[in-house]
């Protein structure tokens, strides 16, 4: 029999990990076992191991944080690949990719959403609100996304989520920036959020698509200092 090579066993080890992550076993923000217990777990020696964790903190999975352990930090190394790839990215470049996938998220959620999808949406958009007319930003910002993610969700469309998923970081960044300017428009006509949930819960998707544009557009707007023309 031919010998089993080193990097064989070294790949095994990243396989083993990715399976632990993709499963769920290891959450974003777990602590993943010690070196020394992955040794015993997976039966290999402490150099693959070692080499296997390295291998998914290049990869952008794990993090290791000195004194403390190893975290899991994503669950998608494509994800990972996408999140570089928009840290550097023009935001213009940015907001014209997410026109597009809000427009054909909210479509899709207006084919697909359950009961369940649109009582979530609601809460969420019930919270922005409040959290505007109490002047809180942080709160406003953490609903507003929920709202957003929770358009995708209602899409049921795994792919388009997993796409979107990689948007988190940039489009909380993008809503926290505008939370002021938001906040003053939240309940009128220049704020298209009722009328996308509106839309999403009759489903009617050529309306959700033209509201879901219209909330990016007027980001952008807001962002470049537009107003509320």
């Amino acid at each position: 029999m031919k010998p089993i090579e080193r990097r064989s066993l070294v790949d095994t080890v990243v396989s083993a990990l990715q399976a632990q992550i993709a499963s769920g076993e290891w959450d974003v923000d777990d602590r993943i076992p010690t070196e020394a217990e992955l040794v015993a777990q997976l039966g290999v020696s402490r150099s693959s191991v070692r080499e296997g964790v390295r291998s998914l903190v290049q990869l952008g999975l794990l993090e290791t944080r000195q004194g403390d352990g190893t975290y899991v930090v994503a669950k998608d190394p494509t994800q990972v690949a996408l999140r570089r790839a928009l840290t550097g990215a023009d935001s213009r470049e940015v907001m014209r990719v997410r026109q597009a996938l809000d427009a054909l998220a909210a479509r899709e959620a207006a084919f697909n959403r359950t009961e369940d999808d649109v009582a979530h949406l609601t809460a969420q958009l019930r919270a922005r609100t409040a959290a505007a007319k109490r002047g809180d930003e942080v709160a406003f910002t953490r609903h507003d996304v929920a709202f957003h993610i929770g358009v995708v969700a209602a899409s049921h469309n795994a792919l388009l989520a997993g796409i979107y998923a990689s948007f988190d970081a940039s489009l909380h960044a993008a809503v926290l920036s505008n939370a002021a300017p938001s906040m003053a428009i939240d309940g009128t006509p220049a704020d298209e959020h009722e009328a996308l949930l509106r839309a999403i819960a009759d489903g009617e998707p050529d309306a959700a698509g033209a509201a879901a544009l219209a909330v990016v557009v007027r980001s952008e707007q807001l962002m470049e200092g537009g107003g509320l023309h």
